[in-house]
């Protein structure tokens, strides 16, 4: 899918703090025997033309990885708008080849193998700035195609207004949306709490199964 789509960076989001799951790295928690968030890697690397991961704290606990890690620019646990903006940062210095990241929270670990592809033609097609995706008529304002070219715009909201909503953001500008089905199982199943895991074992093993 890489080749249809203008190249396209891979923002994870792993900068929340997780109080829901009981503290510590939700990506890190098992799925499957693995950690959530090798089921998002293994999802999304073929999509893009590479991952960063945003990630607080000892960048070490992700070395295994062998991806980037940057934490957020924005201090004091700004929400996922810092976590983009900082990969926005990123690619632009260190990718200056890539115009775009999409970004996804990293406990989702059934992520579409055409998420990448279908956003950016969602945009095009509605000649949009941005994309995001939807599910069962329910927007995931998380998961989304941004230019590297909006960074400024996105520093100013989150430092200079104190924007925290993905949502309130986005809708300054053109966004296109690009839904998927909820059947079997929702693509953009995140993993929240404790019983989460089970209810994503649950999917895993009927996605295995079909």
């Amino acid at each position: 899918m890489i080749e249809t789509c203008p190249p396209t960076i891979g923002a994870l989001l792993a900068g929340g703090l997780a109080r829901r799951m009981g503290g510590g790295d939700k990506p890190l928690r098992h799925v499957g025997g693995r950690p959530i968030l090798d089921h998002v890697v293994e999802r999304m690397a073929p999509q893009c033309a590479g991952l960063v991961i945003n990630a607080n704290g000892d960048p070490a606990r992700f070395a295994p990885y062998g991806l980037p890690v940057v934490p957020d620019d924005v201090p004091g646990f700004a929400g996922p708008l810092a976590g983009i903006l900082a990969v926005l940062d990123h690619v632009a210095v260190r990718r200056r080849d890539v115009e775009w990241i999409v970004s996804v929270a990293a406990d989702t670990p059934f992520l579409p193998p055409d998420l990448v592809a279908r956003l950016h033609a969602a945009r095009q097609e509605e000649g949009a700035m941005l994309a995001c995706a939807a599910s069962g008529g329910r927007t995931h304002p998380v998961v989304g195609l941004w230019p590297v070219g909006i960074r400024e715009d996105l520093r100013r909201a989150l430092v200079g207004e104190g924007e925290r909503k993905i949502d309130r953001f986005t809708a300054r500008f053109p966004l296109a949306v690009a839904e998927w089905p909820t059947e079997p199982f929702d693509v953009f199943f995140n993993a929240n709490a404790p019983a989460d895991l089970e209810a994503a074992e649950a999917i895993l093993v009927h996605a295995r199964l079909s």
